[in-house]
């Protein structure tokens, strides 16, 4: 669609790299007002473990995205810094954002899963933001279509592969079903039987969305454990299916007897 937002000189603003930061301030808004509120923690010290956060997913994501093209991105390593800004993988994010969140969670002594249900509902925030600027860059697409709602993308500057094409919006379908989950999580707070609840439930239906939106995906760089059958993002869909389920058990069980 618009990769760049407008230029001033030779500074250009980045449609991608705008919503992220629009994604990752409201997101911190959220966080800093709930806490403050129901778990009486000052803002101030959501600042230092969003940036811990910040910092933590933007390397997971960067690690994540060169390892779906090793050969290239490390040989020879300066290859990395090109297109430094852009070209995030999510779970890669997600797998490193989340034990840094927890340790600086534990070392705050901060109730830890209270905390998670919270963060829970800032990263899709967060997420919901990204993908739209997935959306205006051209990244992240999916295969050609001919349904009604297909996107073309014509800008030279956006990642789309084929431009001139009408392929699938997979960057609106995550960003539709990011805030429906969000929306859910939302107004099913007030039913939470459990602390960790509410992120247990992000993880578990984030899972499965992902995995059927590869489907329609059509950039083929992030690549394939089974060609053309299961990629590596529905790969570790699975995995955190798994892992989510048997964490959401535990925590239940603990729930009940806190409640006994």
């Amino acid at each position: 669609m618009h990769p760049e937002l407008f230029s001033i000189g030779n500074f250009t603003v980045h449609a991608y790299g705008f919503m992220i930061m629009l994604g990752a301030l409201i997101a911190y808004l959220y966080m800093a007002s709930t806490v403050k509120r129901e778990l009486g923690i000052e803002p101030d010290k959501i600042q230092t473990v969003a940036i811990f956060i910040i910092l933590s997913a933007f390397i997971g994501g960067k690690l994540f995205f060169y390892f779906e093209k090793p050969n290239y991105y490390f040989n020879p390593p300066s290859n990395m810094l090109e297109n430094f800004r852009t070209g995030f993988v999510f779970y890669g994010s997600l797998i490193f954002a989340v034990p840094v969140a927890v340790w600086y969670f534990r070392k705050e002594k901060w109730p830890l899963w209270a905390m998670m249900d919270r963060l829970a509902i800032a990263s899709l925030i967060l997420h919901a933001s990204g993908r739209l600027g997935c959306f205006f860059a051209g990244c992240c697409y999916g295969v050609p279509t001919d349904l009604p709602w297909g996107v073309t993308f014509t800008d030279e500057l956006a990642q789309a592969k084929p431009l001139q094409t009408t392929l699938h919006p997979t960057q609106l379908y995550e960003s539709f079903f990011l805030l429906s989950v969000l929306v859910f999580l939302i107004m099913f707070k007030r039913y939470k039987r459990f602390d960790g609840q509410l992120f247990m439930i992000y993880l578990l239906l984030y899972a499965v969305g992902r995995g059927i939106i590869e489907i329609f995906r059509g950039d083929l760089r992030r690549g394939f454990l089974i060609e053309d059958i299961l990629s590596h993002s529905q790969f570790i869909s699975i995995l955190l299916i798994t892992v989510a389920l048997w964490m959401y058990r535990r925590l239940q069980k603990r729930g009940k007897i806190h409640k006994k």
